[in-house]
């Protein structure tokens, strides 16, 4: 009678003294794929909703038909704020230079122009909380984090102040987005709802 073989552990299960660092994500085996660092931990994304994945395309698509030439949209890739900090946007625009590499893994922190998260029910704490504070000390001049709020698109506006190197809130948009940094910008949120789901939303509101 032969004995099956015990399931091996991945090597990431048990963090080393301190945690992981930035480059860890990059040599551990077998990582579920988007797979963050933030202080030191691994976290992993659930499934995306609906909602998530039409948010980020839509950003993803519009940004680069209107972001100025020197600059690049991209999305879900991870960004180096610290040895310890290597989370993963939704949606980032970065300084076009510091594309060299099609192998490139990562992003510094310094080429971010605009970081934007789109918020699962899991991320909810992470967006609102944490990532904001990490990217604003990153000095990361602009982040927007986009809510489902009753199957529409809400987007909050940050802008980081000098001064205080804090963000503050500069705008919360529902159906139509105008903003003027860090390039201009007039989007129409309600893009972003599948459209039967539109036509129910303003039958609703009828």
């Amino acid at each position: 009678m032969s004995v099956e073989p015990e399931a091996c552990e991945p090597r990431w299960a048990v963090p080393p003294e301190g945690g992981w660092t930035a480059d860890d994500l990059d040599t551990l085996p077998n990582l579920p794929p988007h797979t963050e660092l933030i202080d030191g931990s691994l976290v992993f994304v659930s499934p995306q909703t609906l909602f998530h994945s039409r948010a980020v395309d839509f950003f993803n698509w519009q940004l680069q038909s209107l972001a100025p030439p020197e600059l690049e949209v991209v999305r879900e890739f991870t960004i180096d704020i610290d040895r310890y900090n290597r989370p993963e946007p939704d949606v980032i625009v970065i300084d076009g230079g510091i594309v060299q590499d099609p192998d490139q893994t990562r992003f510094p922190a310094e080429s971010v122009r605009l970081a934007i998260e789109v918020v699962s029910p899991e991320s909810r704490s992470r967006d609102r909380e944490t990532k904001p504070v990490k990217y604003a000390r990153a000095a990361i001049p602009h982040y927007w984090r986009v809510e489902n709020h009753d199957g529409r698109a809400v987007v909050y506006v940050f802008e980081r102040e000098p001064a205080t190197g804090a963000y503050t809130s500069t705008g919360i948009f529902h159906d139509r987005m105008k903003v003027s940094v860090p390039f201009p910008v007039d989007l129409d949120l309600t893009a972003v709802t599948p459209r039967r789901r539109a036509a129910d939303l303003g039958q609703d509101l009828g």
